[in-house]
């Protein structure tokens, strides 16, 4: 799995795989500085080298991962969207609706907050 379309593929489901498809799409076209990887097989979004923003999926929801540094600020504004949370990660289950301007704001966090970071994860 070397692609968006072939991450996509894996998911069995259309209207979830429709979905994460518009989610990539409007963070591709949000944010067009960003780089698209595939590593450990999720989707990943970096910035000069670092990581910003990653997505995997399960049966019952998909997930994003800000880093725990990324999701500090946001912590009351997820639980506001209705989203269940970690330190790491918080979970969109597949029947809510996603709150881009929580992602819109997460994700431009991250680029500035990790400018001049020289390293893939936050130190």
């Amino acid at each position: 799995m070397h692609t968006l379309e072939s991450f996509l593929q894996t998911i069995e489901d259309a209207d979830h795989r429709e979905k994460l498809a518009s989610l990539f799409n409007w963070i591709q076209d949000t944010f067009p500085q960003l780089e698209t990887t595939i590593k450990w097989n999720q989707p990943m979004f970096t910035h000069h080298g670092t990581f910003i923003f990653g997505l995997s999926k399960a049966k019952a929801h998909f997930s994003c991962t800000p880093e725990a540094e990324g999701m500090k600020p946001f912590v009351r504004r997820i639980d506001k969207a209705g989203y269940a949370q970690t330190d790491n990660l918080f979970r969109i289950k597949w029947t809510q609706e996603i709150d881009y301007d929580l992602l819109q704001d997460m994700i431009q966090f991250n680029i500035d907050d990790k400018a001049k970071c020289q390293t893939f994860w936050r130190n």
